[in-house]
């Protein structure tokens, strides 16, 4: 009996990744990280900045995403997502570059508070990337 599900995620220019035979999934939500395995209960979900896991077998693949929604049902995961990208793939200045924006974005001073509590985790985030 097979111990997997199916994956989708999709952003505004593509179909992103989709996949097949996925054992588990690590989600950044706003409740927390949430990890779904197959048979999972249906959830849907808001993201928030921070890393994709998707583990398949003895693979593991890192994405980063901006913001989005989560849906699971079915044993099926749909990811939507405003921007995202392969952390394997990713550039060491292209990272800087997010994080000079980031920081600037939360230097204005008409901020919300819940704009700041999303810079400030998208910071986090970003830099823990870039001493990778």
């Amino acid at each position: 009996m097979s111990e997997s599900f199916n994956i989708e995620i999709v952003n505004p220019e593509k179909s992103f990744l989709s996949k097949d035979n996925v054992s588990e999934v690590v989600v950044p939500a706003f409740e927390g990280e949430i990890g779904i395995l197959k048979d999972h209960i249906s959830i849907i979900s808001l993201l928030k900045p921070g890393i994709v896991k998707v583990i398949t077998g003895s693979e593991e693949e890192n994405y980063y995403v901006e913001d989005g929604i989560v849906e699971f049902k079915n044993n099926s995961l749909s990811i939507l997502t405003s921007y995202i990208f392969n952390i394997k793939n990713a550039e060491k200045n292209q990272i800087s570059n997010f994080i000079e924006e980031a920081e600037k974005e939360l230097s204005k001073n008409e901020i919300d508070d819940q704009n700041k509590f999303l810079l400030n985790h998208k910071l986090e985030v970003l830099k823990s990337l870039s001493f990778n």
